[in-house]
């Protein structure tokens, strides 16, 4: 049985725990889905996630504007992770692809966020770029302005759901002033002229990935997310709000590996006993235990301190991503050790947790980037 006592914390309201307990009754029914064709999958698991109502937390209501919760995003994200990957993949960039409308957009952009609250549209954030990931500032793809609109030339790649969204919010140069201060965000439809998948990205857990190409992709400047120059605070704003939730899926990844590997201890016989007397393995079960709680705190608080209306959670948001994915991928780890062959079993679930918790360690702020921020965000405060 999962360990539910984190949602008596006080860190979460009545609600959360009434959310916790639907989506769970929801997802034993509806998860995990088929994944052999990615690209369909994803497509039926928006469409069910918005049916059933589990998209609204990942935007604003247009018609009853208010801040995102945190909490229940990260509740959402680690219940989903834990029965399904992909299914916490759907739901993540429904809100990350329309964070910064939701932050900064138009009442005429935000027209979006009813069809992706929905499941009817999806989402997609093209940040990166072949030779700028973690250095935002080097981005080199440009907007020029041509009269009422802007041209959008350059390259974009590892955007999720690349090739199967409905729009982008893509973020390009448009050199207001250098580096950061330069850069700019915009609403671009999927099907606008110029807009093409230059080629389709395949990594160890399949999800729909793509590297995307702008060939003087005319769009109209109303199509600007925020002034001119504000990219980066929009992208960074953003990343603020889910990046603590990206710590939320690996804890979610992390409780299914410590709850198989509870199983197996208990169910399985070594050298004429349950695995479970064993000091070794009661010790790995320990640390993983410890882990997974040490994660969950770290994680709640970012979600609290940023529901109770900070404007920022930088130091708290990057210290629980960090500590949450890596210490995931340490839990995830000692579980394959402690299943033996069949923890590399290819579709044995403990297989695919390994393959699934790799990538969080990298998107939305590699690890060692996010020491960089919390040593910045120390030093600053000391």
């Amino acid at each position: 049985m999962p360990d539910r006592t984190f949602l008596s914390w006080p860190f979460l309201e009545d609600r959360h725990r009434q959310l916790a307990e639907r989506l769970e009754a929801w997802c034993q029914q509806n998860l995990p889905v088929d994944h052999h064709d990615v690209d369909a999958a994803c497509r039926d698991l928006v469409a069910m996630l918005g049916r059933d109502g589990w998209l609204k937390p990942t935007a604003l209501d247009p018609a009853k504007p208010g801040p995102l919760d945190v909490r229940t995003l990260c509740i959402t994200r680690e219940t989903l992770a834990r029965h399904d990957g992909l299914a916490d993949f759907a739901f993540a960039m429904q809100g990350l692809g329309t964070g910064a409308i939701t932050l900064f957009g138009t009442p005429d952009q935000q027209r979006w966020l009813e069809k992706t609250r929905a499941g009817q549209a999806i989402s997609a954030f093209a940040l990166s770029e072949p030779r700028s990931g973690s250095d935002v500032a080097n981005m080199e793809m440009t907007a020029v302005r041509e009269g009422g609109d802007y041209l959008l030339s350059g390259e974009k790649t590892w955007i999720s759901n690349g090739g199967i969204a409905d729009l982008y919010v893509v973020f390009a140069r448009t050199g207001e002033a250098p580096g950061a201060k330069g850069i700019s965000a915009f609403v671009v439809p999927a099907e606008t002229k110029g807009l093409s998948v230059a080629e389709r990205l395949e990594v160890i857990a399949p999800h729909p990935l793509a590297r995307l190409s702008f060939d003087n992709v005319r769009i109209p400047a109303s199509a600007l997310i925020g002034k001119p120059g504000d990219g980066f605070r929009v992208a960074m704003s953003v990343l603020d709000v889910f990046r603590s939730t990206v710590g939320a899926a690996a804890l979610g990844f992390a409780r299914r590996a410590l709850d198989e590997s509870i199983k197996r201890a208990t169910e399985r016989k070594l050298f004429g006993a349950p695995m479970a007397e064993l000091q070794m393995v009661q010790g790995h079960l320990a640390d993983m235990a410890l882990d997974v709680d040490a994660a969950a705190l770290l994680i709640y608080r970012a979600a609290w301190t940023k529901d109770m209306g900070a404007a920022r959670v930088t130091r708290e948001a990057a210290m629980a991503k960090l500590f949450a994915t890596d210490k995931a991928q340490d839990v995830i780890d000692k579980a394959v050790q402690l299943h033996g062959g069949d923890g590399v079993r290819k579709g044995h679930i403990i297989e695919s947790l390994y393959r699934e918790i790799r990538a969080l360690r990298i998107y939305e702020g590699a690890s060692d980037v996010q020491k960089v921020v919390i040593a910045r965000q120390v030093m600053g405060g000391a």
